[in-house]
């Protein structure tokens, strides 16, 4: 009898001939439940990305049909992803839609050198709290800028901006018919995806994001509600291939930072999803290097076509495993249900309020707010619960790119405070003769403060004997210190154990 790895491993790309037909079945029925899944967040997303509604769903489309068949990971999902919007948005804003291809190849081809230089392993070196810091920083930003998409507004700019103006967004809504409906409809969409999963029978029929879009539509086109719908260009009309003169915006370091943003965003947050993903089922173990590969090569086909960024996508891909995916068919059929749709019925997105989409995105950014983690990570590890809530506030103060930066030297400082143990040890062995002062630990600038006070106090009339062999490393700032200290006392100093310290 086979273990259940063995299953998963053997089932993965490969099934055995007698149950083929039973992996198709199970295949085609979890691409369809992706499909219904992915559909109102592709577009979602493109829309509060500030980008036509299309290229989400050619995105999804690439990640399905392309991303989907590579090798790497079996059964995550690629798409279009809540957790760039916010630097969608404001590279759109400060470049324009027709240099977003360009950012979006540049970013693949980026993701590309690092996967064959097999650095995909080493994203998992990342903080949690960084990481979960960004999620959280990304929601925030997301929910605050929705809000006002809530109320068929636009919002004001950034972040400060964005929450600075939730008074006056609230008094325009209560005194204006239109936005309060608009508001009416969004917050409706909010409450449905809030309860559907509480009606079991239903959450396994039509998964929550299309149900809440779904009745949302009709309410409005039954009551005939004036709100604003979807833009409908069309895909052909929406594709723009960038031109030779759009990669001149390379020269612009703004232009270089957002492509780094967008590489190394988009490839932590695909390679902590195949993490999460992995966790749902015994099957085979993703690759971090091939995902990364995978990814590259969806990014790169992304901004050749001028669409949005794709990243490995939670939701998708846990509907994906949940609905009883067998092998990578089931993520490659949803592109191709995505196609479908939007070859037969591109008319359908017309109809859709865009409020709507915006109570979708809302309930996505709440979600990815950790209230559950912070407390418990608070009483266990109160420095990685001040990197996670730095982060997400230095993401809302400037920007995603500058927020990250920021988390990361944080999680630096504070592991470099936590190793950077030193303390004292003094022995006085009677009037008359020399305070022997031991210095152990390791000895960095984190500590000098602190280090040169104790020394300070130590009394003058007396002489002293400074042992530094208890030293497991000191750095430059430490050395200098105490070489000027042991000076201007006319303290003794192995000069030996002084040079073995590294």
């Amino acid at each position: 009898m086979r273990s259940d790895s063995e299953v998963g491993a053997a089932g993965a790309d490969a099934p055995s001939p007698p149950g083929r037909w039973d992996w198709l079945r199970a295949d085609v029925s979890a691409s369809l439940v992706v499909f219904l899944v992915a559909l109102p967040l592709c577009v979602g997303v493109a829309v509060a990305s500030g980008v036509p509604a299309e290229l989400g769903l050619v995105t999804g489309i690439v990640g399905g049909l392309l991303v989907g068949a590579l090798p790497g990971s079996t059964f995550q999902v690629s798409g279009p992803a809540a957790g760039l919007t916010v630097l969608v948005y404001e590279a759109v804003r400060a470049y324009g839609l027709e240099t977003l291809g360009v950012l979006v190849l540049c970013a693949g081809l980026l993701q590309l050198v690092m996967g064959a230089l097999r650095w995909g392993r080493w994203f998992r070196a990342i903080s949690v709290a960084v990481v979960q810091g960004m999620l959280a920083g990304i929601g925030l930003v997301l929910i605050a800028g929705q809000v006002y998409t809530l109320a068929d507004r636009n919002a004001p700019g950034g972040g400060p901006e964005n929450l600075a103006g939730l008074p006056s967004l609230v008094g325009g809504a209560l005194t204006s018919t239109p936005q309060l409906t608009a508001l009416g409809v969004g917050s409706v969409t909010v409450a449905v995806l809030v309860l559907w999963p509480r009606w079991k029978a239903g959450a396994r029929a039509v998964p929550g994001p299309l149900a809440a879009v779904a009745l949302a539509t009709l309410a409005v086109a039954v009551l005939g509600l004036e709100v604003d719908r979807v833009e409908v260009r069309g895909v052909l009309e929406t594709v723009q291939p960038p031109g030779l003169a759009d990669f001149g915006r390379l020269a612009e370091v703004g232009v270089v930072g957002t492509v780094l943003a967008f590489a190394l965003i988009a490839s932590a947050e695909t390679l902590f999803s195949a993490a999460a993903v992995d966790r749902l089922h015994r099957g085979p173990r993703t690759d971090y290097d091939r995902e990364l590969l995978a990814q590259g090569v969806g990014n790169s086909v992304c901004g050749a076509l001028g669409a949005l960024p794709m990243t490995a996508v939670i939701v998708r891909s846990s509907a994906n495993v949940s609905a009883g995916a067998r092998t990578r068919w089931s993520r490659v059929l949803h592109g191709a249900w995505l196609l479908l749709f939007v070859v037969l019925v591109p008319g359908a997105l017309g109809v859709i309020p865009v409020c709507a989409l915006a109570g979708v995105l809302v309930h996505a950014g709440w979600k990815l707010l950790p209230f559950r983690e912070l407390g418990p990570l608070w009483r266990a590890h109160r420095g990685e619960a001040v990197v996670l809530v730095v982060t997400a506030l230095a993401i809302v103060a400037t920007n995603l790119f500058e927020g990250v930066v920021l988390g990361l030297l944080t999680a630096v400082v504070k592991a470099a405070w936590e190793t950077s143990h030193v303390h004292l040890e003094v022995r006085d062995e009677g009037e008359g003769r020399p305070l022997r002062v031991r210095v152990r630990g390791n000895a960095t600038f984190l500590r000098l403060p602190r280090l040169l006070d104790q020394l300070e106090a130590l009394p003058e009339e007396r002489r002293v004997e400074l042992d530094l062999s208890g030293l497991r490393h000191v750095d430059h700032a430490c050395r200098t210190a105490l070489e000027g200290w042991a000076e201007r006392r006319g303290a003794e100093v192995d000069a030996e154990a002084v040079a073995r310290v590294g």
